[in-house]
């Protein structure tokens, strides 16, 4: 291949500055913008807390589901005040007895299952639901509201989180502050389209040519990898094949690349942050092409990218090939990894094989 691979990518990033004060307001100050011309992104300091690109592409997420759900402001200024406090907006695949994701929800509470809360579009969801059921919980005092959902050991932390929120969820919300409400009940699982602060909007550039590989269709004799959380990952990943792509959309009906492999290692239960441009620091590096094991994040520039901010993704499926959700005309498909291995610049290893291997020769999809 082209190149050696880009192991840690260094990226000009959009540094915000916010500042609580005594008078509980907050600021977001804007001093430079992604690469590429995207819509900006990058870092926040809030109170000695840094949150970074991902971070904020989950505070975007949250405000888009709360839009889509028709719910007030105020709705979103609770949830990224509770997911301040609980994750520091980062979809974790840890936590105290059990809990994981950007909410902190355990599997055990009822939330859902392990891979069902590292999807930051359901666990927003389900913290939406578990919220309006809550008589009055628009006119609760500060932190209120925000512990009655969450039952936390420490209801004195999110109050002090509200005022940053605030300016947060000013920075993304569009249109009334109370909507009207959407012509039919909302839910937590819905399709939902977000809009990535560094937005994996422009596809890939490899070029196509169908006659290597069935685009949406496997090969003969296709088995899936026999580690159970790659195996998780790679079937879920090309269970989407045919799906369109969506820009910034997490599933289930439609996904961009950044958010199809999100979805898939969330179905195997290991959290990822969203968008390519954290997603290229996830997991550990890979050194050559020639060392790629299914699951694997494979990083090329893309439309829009550079060598040294990649902006498409794919995931290795094994047997030589490639899923990924490749532009707005095309959608999710099979590639043969031999058209990317000159443009890969980076490989993420997200999870390294842990469990007992099957019988050889795995099983088909």
């Amino acid at each position: 291949m082209a190149g050696a691979l880009v192991g840690l990518v260094l990226l000009p990033i959009l540094v915000l500055t916010l500042m609580v004060g005594p008078a509980a307001t907050a600021t977001i100050t804007q001093l430079s913008g992604c690469e590429q011309g995207s819509a900006g992104g990058g870092e926040v300091v809030v109170d000695r807390q840094h949150l970074g690109i991902s971070e904020m592409d989950i505070a975007r997420t949250i405000v888009d589901v709360v839009q889509q759900r028709h719910l007030p402001r105020r709705a979103a200024v609770l949830a990224i005040a509770t997911g301040m406090v609980e994750s520091g907006l980062r979809n974790l695949g840890y936590g105290d007895r059990g809990s994981v994701g950007v909410f902190q929800q355990r599997p055990s509470q009822g939330w859902g299952t392990r891979e069902q809360i590292l999807d930051p579009v359901y666990a927003t969801g389900k913290f939406l639901d578990a919220l309006i059921a809550l008589p009055g919980w628009d006119t609760m005092a500060p932190g209120q509201a925000e512990q009655a959902v969450q039952r936390s050991g420490f209801p004195d932390r999110y109050a002090p989180r509200e005022p940053a929120a605030v300016a947060i969820v000013d920075r993304f919300w569009t249109g009334p502050d109370n909507p009207s409400p959407p012509p039919t009940p909302g839910g937590g699982t819905e399709a939902v389209q977000t809009k990535s602060l560094c937005p994996d909007q422009g596809g890939s550039d490899v070029p196509r040519d169908p006659g290597q590989v069935d685009p949406k269709k496997l090969p003969p004799g296709f088995t899936l990898p026999t580690d159970v959380r790659q195996r998780a990952a790679v079937g879920f990943a090309l269970n989407q094949l045919g799906k369109p792509y969506v820009w910034g959309a997490k599933g289930p009906n439609a996904y961009d690349c950044s958010g199809l492999m999100l979805a898939a290692w969330a179905a195997a239960g290991v959290g990822i942050p969203a968008g390519t441009i954290s997603q290229v620091h996830a997991g550990h590096a890979v050194s050559s092409v020639q060392q790629v094991q299914p699951g694997d994040l494979l990083f090329i520039p893309g439309s829009l990218g550079t060598a040294k901010v990649p902006r498409h993704v794919g995931m290795y499926a094994g047997h030589g090939l490639i899923v990924d959700a490749y532009d707005t005309g095309t959608g999710v498909i099979l590639e043969p990894l031999s058209a990317w291995t000159s443009k890969i610049v980076a490989i993420r290893r997200i999870a390294d094989p842990s469990s007992p291997s099957p019988p050889p020769g795995g099983s088909p999809l």
